[in-house]
Formats: structure tokens, sequence, C-alpha cells
């Protein structure tokens, strides 16, 4: 299982927004969406991919990584392991 950390989205931006954005730059679904709690000045989510492995996330992210959409720069990163 992998993950990936998209940040800096337009605030009030849904999970099927999320999906349908990454579905149109042929990036596989995602298994989960997590909406990460911060000061609300770079909204992000964490997608997990269960079935992706790192290094292919890697190259899926790399199509995402600085795009504008809805007038914000993203970033993407892999997440290779969780912490709590």
């Amino acid at each position: 299982m992998t993950h990936l950390l998209l940040s800096n989205l337009e605030p009030g931006t849904t999970d099927d927004e999320v999906r349908a954005f990454i579905h149109k730059y042929g990036l596989p679904p995602c298994d989960a969406i997590e909406q990460v709690p911060g000061d609300g000045t770079r909204p992000s989510v964490v997608l997990e991919f269960n079935e992706l492995d790192p290094e292919t996330l890697h190259k899926y992210a790399e199509r995402i990584h600085h795009m504008f959409w809805k007038s914000r720069e993203l970033t993407a990163q892999v997440l290779t392991e969780r912490f709590s």
C-alpha cells in the first residue's frame, strides 16, 4: 500500500473532485482519500493506493506535481511510511 500527499488544494475541494482530477491525468483510482487537517491555507489530502508500488506511484505523481488546478500550484509527494 502506498500513499500520495496532494497539497495546496483550493479550500472546499471535495473528494469527488480530487478523484475526477487524478482520473483526468491518468492516475489509477485511489482506494481511499483522507483529508489532512491544517490551518486551512494549504489544504491537503492523502490518497491511498493498495495495488501500486512506490516506484510506479512516483511516475504517476510526476504528472501532477507543480500542476496548476483551480488557480493553485499543487504538490504531489509519495509517502512510503506513515507515522502516528
